[in-house]
C-alpha cells in the first residue's frame, strides 16, 4: 500500500513544500518541513495532526520552502524532536544558517499565538482578551537553532541506509531510503524510497543543466565524476510510483545566455551611476548568484574596464559569512569544473609556498571573494546607502541582500532606500510565490513586470540577445515593518496564564521525556525542580512537604506571582536579592540550605546524550562568534585571567583587545592580501558598525507599521531559480518510465496541462488501447490522498511432493531464491509421473485402490482398468475450491525447456561489501576515483550507471589453473568473480 497526500504546495502558486507518503503498515514518511513568507501558523495545524504517527522525516533543500517550519516545529511541538531526520550534510548546514538568518531578521517568523488559543485562556481566568495583541512565541535561540539541526542524520549521495523508526512507529520492515544529487541547490536531494513491492522515487524542485556552481541531476547518471549517459540509470528507473513538481519556468534559456542578460542588464545601470539590488536567497541560490559575479568582476577588473573597478559589490545577509565558510568546506558537492579551480589555485598556492617561481597564492578559490564585501549588520547596510546618498557624483553599486520575497531581511532596507531614483534597477531571479491574502512585496514587482504599464527599454547583449527593463513610473507600494515590543499590563497576564496552560498540557503529554517549552521564555518561575527535594525530607514534616510542593507546583496555573511563605527556604534562589532565612524553630527541609538536584535522564542504553556537548567545529565557531561580539565592550585581560595561546604578544603586534580574531583563524596564505579574500576587503570603517537598537528578550508582541514608498525604478527579470524545463520533463519521463505519476508543486493550470502532456507520452510507449488508459497521472489538492499502489496479482498454487523435494534454495541479503520449472495443471489432477509410479506399484502387487490424500485439495483416486491402465479420479471437497498443481516436468519436455530457459543473476551488487570480502579473505582493496574498486592492484571492478558489472585485469595468465597456483593477477580475477557470484543468486536455466 502507498497513499500520497500533499500537505503545502499542491495546485497552488505556494513555493512551500510538505508531502506525506504511508506506506504498508503504517509507516509515514515526511519529506519537508516548508513554509512560506507568510509564516501562518495555520498552515501547519494538519502536520501537527500527525506528528504523533510519523516515522521519519527526509528534508530536501536548505531553503525556506522546504525546511523553514523545521526550527518552529522542533520548538513548539513536543514530540517533533524524536522523530529521526535524514538529510545531506549541505543541507544541514546551509539550513541551519539559513534558519538563524530568518530568526535575526524578522520577528514575524516567531509567529504570534492565535486569538482562538488567548480567547480559551482569557475566559478560564476571568481575564479580558483582545484580537489585537498579536502577542509572540519565544523564537529558537541561535544554540537552541544548532541543537536542532544537529539531531539530524547526514547521508551521503548513493549511500542506501536502512533508518531508524521514530518511538512510536510501526516497525519499518526493511525500508531503505538513497539520496542522489537533483541540482537546484547545493546538497539537494532526489529521494528514492524501496519498501517491499513499492519502489517510490520523490523528486521535486531539480535541475537537469549544469550551472557554474551546481552538478546536473542524477537521473542519467552526470555530475561528480561521472560522464553521464543517455538512460536513466538503474536504481531511478521503472518506479512504482513517481513524484515530480510541476513548476516550470516559463522561459528556459541556456547557462551562457542567462548570464550574459544578467551581467549586461547591471553594466547598463552602473554604468549610469545607479544602484542594482539583486534580492537572493542566504543560502541555496545566492551561491550560483556571487560565484557569477564574482568571476565577472575578476574577468573586468583584468581587462582593465574602469566601469567595474569604481562599482563596489556587496552580499548582505545576517549569516552570510557563515554560508560563505560553510560553502567553501563542501567543494566536493559542487560541480566539477569547481573542484579543478581550487585544485588549480591550490597547486599554483602550493608551488609559490615552494619557491618555484609561483604566484605565492595571489589567485582566490572559487569563494574566496576578492571584490564582493560580505555585509551582516544593519548599520553596515545603513552606512552604504547614506554613502550613495551623499555623494556628489553618483558611483554604481551592486548589492546582493536576502531575502528574495522583500519581505524580510536586507533586500527591504536597500529597496526602500533605493526606490525613488529612476536610475536604480531591481533585478527578480525567480518567480515569487503567491499567497493566499496580500502578496509579497516581489510578486508585486513581478507583477508590474509583466503588466509593462509604463513602457519597456529594449537593450542588446553582445551576442546580440535582447532582453527588457520595464519602467515603473512613479507608483505607490504598501511596505510593511515588523517589529517586536516587549509586554506590559493586562498583555503580560494574559501571556502568563496562555503559557502556563500550554507548559501543562505539554507536560501532560512528555511521557517519554520529550523536551518542554522553554523555561526563559515564563515570566513566573518553574518550581516543579523542587519536587526531587521532597524524598529527604523528615517523616512529621511529609504533610506539610508534600502542600508546598502542590502549592508550588500549581502556582503556575493558579496564580501569576507566589507569596514569600509559601516559598519557604526556596525563596534564597527563587527571588532575586534575598540572602538570609530565618531557619529559628525550623524543622525538616525548612533547616538545610535548598539545593536542586536535578535527575539524569536514562533509557535502556544509560544516559541520555546532550547533543550541544558534541558540536561540529563551525557550529561551534557560529556560537562563540556571537559570543565575542556580546561581551566586545568588556574589560581588558588582566591579573588572574588565563589568556588564550593566540593571544600571546598580540599586543606586541598591534592587535590588541578581545575582539581580534586569533590567528589560526585567517588565511593560510601568508600574504598580506590573502586576509582580504574571505570578505574582499582588509579591513575598514565597515567592521567597526555595531547595530544601536537593542533585541527585545522575553515576551514581546508584534508590531506592523504599514508606509507607501514611491517607487520609479526600473525591473527586469532573470531567471535564475534553476528548476527543470518542459523540455527536460518530456525527455526523461518517458525514460524513468514509472508506473504511477504524482504530480505536486506548480500552479493548477500548469498541473493539469501537464498530466496530460505526460499521459500522452507514457501512453505512447504502451501498444493497447487497454494499455494506455492504465497509465495513472494523478494531480491531487492540499490534504487530499491518493491510492498510489503498486498493481499487484497473486496466485496460490499446490506444490507436488516430488517438486518440493527437488528446489535448490540461494540465500540473497536474507532472502530465499530458487528457480522454477514445472508443469502446471488444473486443481485435482495428478501429476503424469505419479500416475505412472502407482501404476508400477499396482503391478507388483501393491493395493488397488491407493488413495492420495492433500490438504485442502480435492482428493484424488486411481481406479486400474482391465487393461492394466491406471485412470485418475477425482472427487472435490464440498464448499473447498481445487487448488491448481505445480509439479516436476515430464522427461519429454524436460529437455526442451532447459534449452530455451537462459541463466539469471539476482540481486544487487555492492561494491563497498565486495571491498570488505576482499580485505576479509586478505586481499588489498582501495576505491579509485568514481565507482572503481582496484583489488591488488591488477583487477579493477566497476559498476555502470545501469547496474552492469564490469571486471579487467592485467597480467592474465593463460592457465586459470597456472594463475591460482602462482598466485597472480589471474588468481585475483577468479576469486573476485567468485565472490561477486556468491553475493548474487545465480538462477540457471535448467
Amino acid at each position: 500500500m502507498f497513499t500520497f497526500t500533499p500537505l503545502q504546495g499542491a495546485l497552488a502558486e505556494s513555493t512551500a513544500s510538505q508531502s506525506l507518503l504511508e506506506l504498508d503498515g503504517g509507516v509515514k514518511v515526511l519529506i519537508d518541513v516548508g513554509w512560506d513568507e507568510t509564516f501562518d501558523v495555520e498552515k501547519l495545524r494538519e502536520l501537527e495532526k500527525q506528528i504523533p504517527t510519523l516515522s521519519l522525516i527526509l528534508l530536501t533543500h536548505a531553503t525556506v520552502d522546504h525546511l523553514g517550519a523545521y526550527a518552529h516545529c522542533c520548538k513548539h511541538f513536543p514530540l517533533f524532536t524524536r522523530i529521526p531526520v535524514y538529510a545531506t550534510r549541505p543541507v544541514i548546514d546551509l539550513g541551519r544558517t539559513l534558519t538563524q538568518d530568518l530568526y535575526a531578521s524578522t520577528p514575524v517568523a516567531a509567529t504570534t499565538i492565535s486569538p482562538t488559543s488567548l480567547a480559551e485562556v482569557a475566559y478560564s481566568y476571568a481575564q479580558t482578551s483582545s484580537a489585537d495583541h498579536n502577542l509572540l512565541l519565544q523564537p529558537p535561540t541561535p544554540e537552541e537553532i544548532a541543537r536542532y539541526f544537529s539531531l539530524i542524520q547526514p547521508l551521503k549521495y548513493s549511500q542506501p541506509h536502512q533508518p531508524l523508526p521514530s518511538p512510536f512507529s510501526p516497525p519499518l520492515n526493511g525500508l531503505t531510503i538513497t539520496a542522489y544529487n537533483s541540482g537546484h541547490t547545493l546538497g539537494g536531494t532526489i529521494w528514492h524510497i524501496q519498501h517491499g513491492l513499492e519502489s517510490i522515487v520523490y523528486a521535486v524542485d531539480w535541475n537537469q543543466a549544469r550551472e557554474n556552481v551546481f552538478s546536473g541531476a542524477a537521473w542519467l547518471g552526470g555530475g561528480h565524476g561521472s560522464a553521464g549517459g543517455a538512460e536513466v540509470i538503474e536504481q531511478l528507473r521503472k518506479p512504482t510510483a513517481l513524484v515530480c513538481s510541476s513548476r516550470t519556468p516559463e522561459t528556459a534559456l541556456a547557462r551562457a545566455r542567462r548570464d550574459e542578460q544578467l551581467l549586461e542588464s547591471i553594466k547598463l545601470c552602473i554604468a549610469r551611476g545607479g544602484t542594482v539590488l539583486v534580492p537572493v536567497d542566504s543560502s541555496a541560490r545566492v551561491l550560483e548568484l556571487s560565484y557569477l559575479l564574482e568571476h565577472a568582476w575578476r574577468a573586468e577588473i583584468a581587462n582593465n574596464n574602469d566601469v567595474f573597478k569604481s562599482t563596489k559589490l556587496y552580499l548582505a545577509g545576517r549569516s552570510i559569512g557563515s554560508t560563505m565558510r560553510n560553502a567553501r568546506s563542501m567543494l566536493e558537492w559542487m560541480d566539477d569544473s569547481i573542484v579543478r579551480e581550487f585544485e588549480a589555485v591550490a597547486g599554483g598556492a602550493r608551488a609559490g609556498n615552494s619557491g618555484g617561481g609561483g604566484r605565492k597564492g595571489k589567485d582566490a578559490g572559487p569563494f574566496d571573494f576578492k571584490h564582493i564585501r560580505l555585509l551582516e549588520r544593519k548599520a553596515q547596510v545603513e552606512r552604504i546607502l547614506q554613502q550613495a546618498a551623499d555623494d556628489s557624483e553618483p558611483k554604481g553599486k551592486v548589492i546582493l541582500a536576502t531575502d528574495t520575497s522583500l519581505e524580510w531581511g536586507f533586500s527591504k532596507d536597500v529597496l526602500k532606500a533605493i526606490a525613488g531614483d529612476a536610475r536604480n534597477l531591481v533585478v527578480l531571479t525567480e518567480k515569487p510565490s503567491l499567497n493566499r491574502g496580500k502578496p509579497s512585496i516581489a510578486r508585486t514587482l513581478w507583477e508590474w513586470w509583466k503588466e509593462r504599464k509604463d513602457g519597456v527599454a529594449v537593450e542588446q547583449t553582445s551576442s546580440g540577445d535582447t532582453f527588457e527593463q520595464v519602467y515603473v513610473g512613479n507608483r505607490e507600494l504598501e511596505v510593511a515593518d515588523a517589529s517586536r515590543q516587549a509586554l506590559e499590563g493586562n498583555e503580560l497576564g494574559v501571556y502568563q496564564q496562555w503559557l502556563a496552560t500550554q507548559r501543562q498540557l505539554q507536560a501532560t503529554l512528555q511521557s517519554g521525556g520529550a523536551v518542554a517549552s522553554d523555561p526563559s521564555a515564563d515570566v513566573v518561575d518553574d518550581a516543579s525542580e523542587t519536587t526531587t527535594e521532597t524524598e529527604e525530607s523528615e517523616t512529621e514534616q511529609q504533610g506539610k512537604a508534600l502542600n508546598v510542593s502542590t502549592t508550588i507546583g500549581q502556582a503556575s496555573r493558579k496564580k501569576v506571582v507566589l507569596k514569600d511563605e509559601d516559598l519557604g527556604i526556596t525563596i534564597l534562589f527563587k527571588k532575586k536579592g534575598v540572602y538570609d532565612f530565618d531557619v529559628r524553630g525550623k524543622k525538616g527541609r525548612e533547616r538545610m540550605f535548598p539545593i536542586v538536584l536535578r535527575r539524569k535522564r536514562n533509557d535502556e542504553f544509560g544516559e541520555l546524550v546532550r547533543p550541544e556537548e558534541y558540536l561540529r567545529a563551525e557550529e561551534r565557531e557560529d556560537t562563540d562568534g556571537q559570543e565575542e561580539r556580546q561581551d566586545g565592550g568588556r574589560q581588558e585581560q588582566g591579573l588572574g585571567k588565563k589568556r588564550k595561546f593566540d593571544d600571546v604578544g598580540a599586543a606586541g603586534k598591534g592587535g590588541s583587545g578581545p575582539n581580534k580574531r586569533p590567528q589560526a583563524k585567517r588565511a593560510l596564505s601568508d600574504e598580506p592580501e590573502a586576509t582580504a579574500l574571505s570578505d574582499g576587503s582588509g579591513g575598514d570603517e565597515l567592521d567597526e558598525l555595531e547595530d544601536e537598537e537593542e533585541a527585545v528578550v522575553g515576551p514581546a508582541k508584534l508590531v506592523v507599521t504599514t508606509h507607501t514608498v514611491s517607487v520609479r525604478l526600473r525591473i527586469a527579470f532573470v531567471d535564475f531559480s534553476g528548476l527543470h524545463d518542459k523540455r527536460s520533463l518530456n525527455m526523461l519521463i518517458p525514460l524513468i518510465q514509472p508506473r504511477k505519476l504524482i504530480l505536486v508543486a506548480g500552479a493548477e493550470e500548469d498541473t493539469h496541462a501537464l498530466a496530460a502532456d505526460c499521459k500522452k507520452l507514457l501512453g505512447a510507449q504502451l501498444t493497447s488501447e487497454s494499455s494506455q488508459n492504465s497509465v495513472d497521472v494523478f494531480t491531487p489538492a492540499v490534504n487530499t490522498t491518493v491510492n498510489a499502489s503498486v498493481d499487484t496479482n497473486a496466485w496460490v498454487v499446490k506444490l507436488a511432493d516430488p517438486f518440493v523435494k527437488r528446489l535448490k534454495w540461494q540465500n540473497v541479503r536474507g532472502l530465499g531464491i530458487v528457480t522454477v520449472t514445472g508443469l502446471l495443471l488444473p486443481g485435482g489432477e495428478i501429476a503424469i509421473q505419479q500416475q505412472q509410479q502407482d501404476s508400477e506399484r499396482l503391478e507388483d502387487g501393491d493395493t488397488a485402490n491407493k488413495r492420495q490424500k492433500l490438504e485442502d485439495t480435492p482428493s484424488a483416486a486411481a481406479t486400474p482398468e482391465p487393461n492394466g491402465a491406471l485412470v485418475a479420479t477425482t472427487t472435490a471437497a464440498k464448499n473447498k475450491p481445487a487448488l491448481p498443481t505445480l509439479d516436476v516436468l515430464p522427461p519429454t519436455l524436460a529437455s526442451a525447456v532447459r534449452s530455451a530457459a537462459q541463466p539469471l543473476h539476482v540481486g544487487d551488487l555492492r561494491l563497498a561489501d565486495l571491498r570488505r570480502a576482499m580485505l576479509s579473505a586478505g586481499h588489498r582493496a582501495e576505491f579509485r576515483g568514481e565507482g572503481t574498486l582496484l583489488i591488488d592492484g591488477t583487477v579493477a571492478v566497476r559498476k555502470t550507471t545501469t547496474g552492469r558489472v564490469e571486471i579487467e585485469s592485467v597480467d592474465f595468465p593463460l592457465s586459470v589453473r597456472d594463475g591460482g597456483a602462482r598466485g597472480g593477477g589471474g588468481g585475483t580475477f577468479y576469486e573476485v568473480r567468485r565472490k561477486i557470484y556468491e553475493g548474487l543468486a545465480v538462477v540457471a536455466g535448467a
